[in-house]
């Protein structure tokens, strides 16, 4: 299904965007309204952080929190798209001749997969194609691959028709967090500009470098919330339960206590990973000024991590001495109907991946979708 923006007066709406994390699942729904988007509806619901989730304890948890917010909120249908955690995809890229690149789905699938420790017969195989690179003075073309497991992704859509929705889509989460970002391209010169985005999750943190509306490059390392956590619990000789609820309270805290002993001391502590983090996410910057020759990025938009932002932008700004910006997902979207309170948080760079599931679908020049790979699941 299509869903156009109505430049015409008439109200449209989109499909509802779930993003269901590992401590809170999130849910919007879009329209447009005389040329403008705004919020038709959004609620949150925070799940208990834990380090070692009991799959059917969580999902029956994860359900009640969904049907909750649909009983309470103010969505219109029920299609949803969503998307599988970060940490369940398998993202690689692969530099072919401009031969092979064409004859892609032909000829190179099974070969593709087996590079890539991926199964034909268990996983689903979904691809970008990055653009033109340079491999010394040789151009190839470098193709992005995503892979899930398709167990994985039944059980998620099963979760989702139990919550009482009707899946439409599920999207990787690196395309509706790029997606939700470049929403805001729209200008002519905008096509051309390079940009950094990176997201910290719970066990990989996501870097992807996009110019204008395209994607040219996604990696994940595994440094992110989760080890900074560990390395906090260690340090104050707690379990990693408690130290994520402390530092959820301190998330809680933070517009009104920025800079307490608790919060010195878990900095001080994941400073070594953050440091570790900042120079892994600087590499793979100049990976990409070697290998795509381009422009050079204007910025770093960052989302995520909210106790870490400040430490890790502080980093970045060293390594790859340029602007860093946290993510403004929300930004010229009209919000009167969902009252958010932005005070103690102005750029809500939580919803990012929410935002752009539910832009997915929309209709405007320059969209990237995930290209499909030939007999792959349908509802994908």
């Amino acid at each position: 299904m299509r869903y156009l923006v109505d430049l015409f007066g008439r109200s449209s709406k989109g499909p509802i965007g779930i993003d269901i994390g590992h401590s809170c699942i999130r849910m919007i729904q879009l329209g447009c309204k005389d040329g403008l988007i705004r919020a038709e509806s959004a609620e949150q619901e925070l799940l208990e952080p834990t380090s070692t989730p009991d799959g059917s304890v969580q999902r029956r948890t994860i359900i009640r929190a969904i049907r909750s917010m649909l009983s309470r909120g103010r969505f219109a249908g029920r299609e949803v798209v969503s998307c599988l955690p970060g940490d369940t995809l398998k993202i690689k890229s692969l530099r072919l001749d401009i031969l092979e690149a064409d004859r892609l789905e032909e000829t190179l699938l099974e070969d593709t997969a087996q590079r890539f420790g991926l199964d034909l017969d268990s996983d689903e195989i979904r691809y970008l194609a990055a653009g033109s690179v340079y491999q010394g003075e040789e151009i190839k073309k470098e193709v992005i691959f995503l892979g899930m497991n398709r167990t994985q992704l039944m059980g998620h859509i099963a979760l989702l028709e139990e919550a009482g929705l009707e899946p439409i889509a599920v999207d990787a989460m690196p395309c509706a967090l790029f997606r939700s970002f470049q929403r805001t391209l729209r200008r002519q010169e905008d096509r051309q500009v390079v940009s950094v985005l990176v997201n910290l999750g719970i066990h990989f943190t996501t870097v992807i470098i996009g110019r204008g509306a395209s994607i040219s490059l996604v990696k994940q390392i595994p440094l992110a919330e989760h080890h900074l956590t560990q390395k906090a619990a260690d340090v104050l000789g707690i379990s990693y339960d408690q130290a994520a609820a402390q530092i959820a309270q301190l998330q809680q805290l933070c517009s009104r206590q920025t800079d307490s002993p608790l919060q010195r001391t878990i900095s001080a502590a994941v400073s070594r990973i953050i440091e570790d983090l900042a120079r892994e996410i600087s590499l793979y910057f100049k990976y990409y000024a070697v290998s795509f020759r381009g422009e050079q990025p204007s910025e770093v938009v960052f989302a995520g991590g909210r106790l870490y932002e400040s430490l890790l932008m502080d980093l970045l700004r060293q390594q790859l001495n340029m602007e860093i910006r946290i993510a403004e997902p929300l930004r010229g979207i009209d919000l009167s109907r969902v009252g958010f309170d932005r005070r103690p948080n102005p750029q809500m760079a939580e919803w990012a991946v929410a935002v752009g599931l539910a832009l997915k679908g929309w209709s405007w020049p320059g969209l990237q979708e995930l290209d499909y790979i030939p007999e792959a699941d349908a509802a994908v």
